[in-house]
C-alpha cells in the first residue's frame, strides 16, 4: 500500500505530529483521515485535514480566499489532503494496486461527504505522486501545475566524482564553499535515529525555532516530535550538526525513504560563511551517493 516507505506517509510520523500538539485547532490543521477497511482489514486510506487556513501548505491560494472575500464568502474551512508543513511529493491516495478501482472512488465520494458534512468550500489534494494525479485528473479535477528542484544520484563515485559532472564554475565554486566551512573550524556529524541523543534533539529544536523567530513564522513543530520520530523511524532520520570548538551551532534535519532523501528543516545560532549551504544540501548529496 506504501510505495518506497515514504516517512512521511507512516502512521508513526502522522500520529506524532497529533501527540506532540503540531496540528489541530492551535494551527488550522484538524485530522480527519479517511479509512477503508474490508472485513476487519485495512485496504485503504487517505491523510485528510480540515483546513482554517493555508499554513503549512507550501501551496499559495490567497488570491482564492481574496475572491471568496470580496464575494461576502468564507473561504475556509476546506479540505486537504496532503502532509502538514511538507511540500514532498508522494501518495494521497493509499491502496492495494489490485483494488485501486474500488478504493479510489470511495475515497474521493468520502471526502466529499465529509465537504458537505463539514462545510468545506473544496477538496484539495496537494503535491500527489504522477499515478495518483493522472487519476485524479480524470476524475475532472482542476489541476495546478508547479515547479520544483531535484537532485539526482545517477550512480556518482564519490562527492568529487559528482563535482567532476559539473561545469568547472560551479565545482569550483562548491569546494570553495566547503572550504570556507573547514576553514572556520566546523566539523560536520552526520546522524541517524539509533545514535542522535536527546542533547543532540534538544539542540536542534533549538536552532529550528531560532529559523522560525528571525523570519517571523510559526514554529509548528518541537522537540518531542523530533524525537518521536526519532526513535519510531530511527533508520529514516539524517540529523547532520555543526560544531565548533565542541559546541553544537547549526544543524538540518533530513527524512530517508527506501530511494530518497528529503531536506527538510535547517537552524544555527551562529553565521558560518557557507554552512547552510554545507549542512542542508553538500552532506545530503554526500550521503546519497
Amino acid at each position: 500500500m506504501l510505495l518506497d516507505n515514504n516517512p512521511f506517509l507512516r502512521h508513526e510520523f502522522l500520529h506524532a505530529l497529533e501527540e506532540q500538539g503540531c496540528v489541530g485547532n492551535a494551527f488550522g490543521w484538524l485530522p480527519c483521515h479517511i479509512a477503508v477497511y474490508e472485513g476487519g482489514r485495512l485496504i485503504g486510506a487517505m491523510p485528510l485535514y480540515e483546513k482554517t487556513n493555508s499554513y503549512g501548505e507550501f501551496v499559495f491560494d490567497q488570491a482564492w480566499a481574496a475572491a471568496y472575500e470580496r464575494a461576502g464568502l468564507s473561504y475556509f474551512p476546506k479540505l486537504v489532503s496532503a502532509v502538514p508543513y511538507t511540500p514532498a511529493t508522494g501518495q494521497r491516495l493509499l491502496c492495494q494496486p489490485d483494488r485501486t478501482d474500488v478504493v479510489y472512488p470511495l475515497l474521493l465520494q468520502t471526502a466529499g461527504e465529509l465537504m458537505q458534512e463539514r462545510g468545506a468550500t473544496g477538496y484539495h489534494c496537494l503535491f500527489p505522486d504522477d499515478a495518483n494525479q493522472q487519476y485524479l485528473d480524470r476524475q475532472s479535477m482542476m489541476i495546478r501545475h508547479d515547479c520544483q528542484f531535484h537532485w539526482h544520484n545517477p550512480g556518482y563515485r564519490s562527492f568529487d566524482d559528482f563535482l567532476s559532472r559539473l561545469i568547472s564554475r560551479k565545482s569550483k565554486k562548491i569546494r570553495q564553499e566547503r572550504r570556507k566551512v573547514r576553514a572556520a573550524g566546523v566539523t560536520l556529524r552526520r546522524l541517524n535515529g539509533h545514535l542522535a541523543t536527546e542533547q543532540d534533539w534538544h539542540d536542534f529544536s533549538r536552532f529550528y525555532h531560532q529559523t522560525f523567530e528571525e523570519k517571523w513564522g510559526v514554529a509548528t513543530l518541537n522537540e518531542n516530535f523530533f524525537r518521536q520520530v526519532a526513535e519510531q523511524l530511527p533508520d529514516q532520520v539524517l540529523l547532520v550538526l555543526a560544531d565548533v570548538q565542541g559546541q553544537c551551532i547549526a544543524g538540518s534535519l533530513m527524512y530517508l525513504s527506501d530511494t530518497r532523501l528529503y531536506g527538510r528543516y535547517w537552524g544555527s545560532v551562529r553565521q558560518v560563511n557557507s554552512l547552510h549551504f554545507e549542512a542542508c544540501y553538500y552532506q545530503g548529496s554526500e550521503n546519497c551517493i
